[in-house]
């Protein structure tokens, strides 16, 4: 099997070591410095139980995605494509991945937030493209990427059918992988479910500059709850069937698992970049309008979020 990933940050770091240690071809999209690293360093990662690895720039074809059209040596040579990247970068990573596979090839979204999926088969159709989320924790920095939590990988066909031959692959890769993959029959309420844990995670640490275990610490933990059930009434009345207790064990669970983790918003900020903020609160408030419900949290953390990002490109 031929796999793709699409966006070589945290995430896509994982899952291309994970699978680096399997019998899959691989091919990693990347752009700017990420692209120059990979291609002359290979990719360093730091395992959660302290190992530290090396995958050598020899085990994955390398695609600039800034440098132009695909080689005929990789279009059309993929059964699967992994999109990791940042939300904003989801229109230019469908182009990519409808040019990256094959016929019959399958893509899925482990992106932050929600529509991605929507987005990506208005190019592929909704039978090649499945939506997915992951618990996996991971941030990166000039040591290479940081693994500070193994969890899983759920995905799902749009339709709400069962794998397919190629997804029955995919999945057997992920799992030889070690990256858990689980299939569920209701992906958008696994999706919705990453999308609250993001919400009362990201915001609050990346404003705060903190790390996510001190969400536990301090009074940040009473505002984290309350933008939690907000944006919960409007998954609820969206017809997604998560209760409270439910939505709030697992915040605790990915807290405290990656109680070490910078969240990506936060690297985000630091660096200066742009943030997926539109496509976490963002959705919530659109989701919440349609519904009549108000999201006074949700539309105060963008706003603040937004501010945030236009000072570090202000002079």
């Amino acid at each position: 099997m031929r796999v793709a990933i699409l966006g070589i940050g945290s995430i896509g770091g994982v899952i291309l070591a994970g699978l680096a240690d399997t019998e899959v071809e691989l091919v990693a999209v990347s752009r700017g410095s990420t692209a120059q690293a990979l291609s002359s360093e290979g990719l360093v990662i730091h395992t959660p139980e302290g190992v530290i690895e090396s995958i050598p720039p020899g085990r994955y074809e390398l695609v600039d995605s800034e440098s132009g059209p695909l080689s005929d040596a990789v279009a059309g040579s993929c059964q699967a494509a992994i999109i990791c990247g940042k939300a904003y970068s989801t229109p230019i990573l469908s182009q990519i991945a409808a040019e990256i596979l094959s016929d019959e090839g399958v893509a899925i979204s482990i992106q932050n937030g929600m529509g991605h999926a929507q987005q990506i088969s208005s190019r592929l159709g909704v039978s090649r493209t499945l939506g997915g989320a992951t618990t996996h924790g991971a941030w990166r920095d000039k040591d290479g990427i940081h693994w500070v939590g193994r969890g899983s990988i759920t995905m799902g066909s749009l339709d709400g059918g069962s794998p397919n031959e190629i997804t029955t692959s995919l999945m057997k890769a992920l799992d030889d992988a070690a990256l858990s993959p689980i299939w569920t029959p209701e992906i958008s309420k696994a999706v919705w479910k990453k999308l609250l844990i993001n919400i009362a995670i990201n915001p609050i640490c990346s404003i705060s500059g903190v790390r996510n275990g001190a969400l536990l610490e301090n009074d940040l933990w009473e505002q984290s709850q309350e933008i939690l059930q907000e944006s919960l009434t409007v998954a609820q009345a969206s017809g997604i069937e998560i209760t409270g207790p439910e939505i709030q064990n697992l915040l605790i669970e990915v807290v405290e698992t990656t109680s070490g983790n910078r969240c990506s918003m936060l690297q985000d900020l630091m660096a200066g970049r742009n943030t997926e903020i539109d496509s976490l609160c963002g959705y919530v408030i659109t989701m919440g309008e349609s519904h009549g419900i108000p999201t006074p949290l949700n539309s105060m953390l963008r706003a603040l979020v937004k501010g945030i990002e236009m000072s570090s490109h202000t002079d």
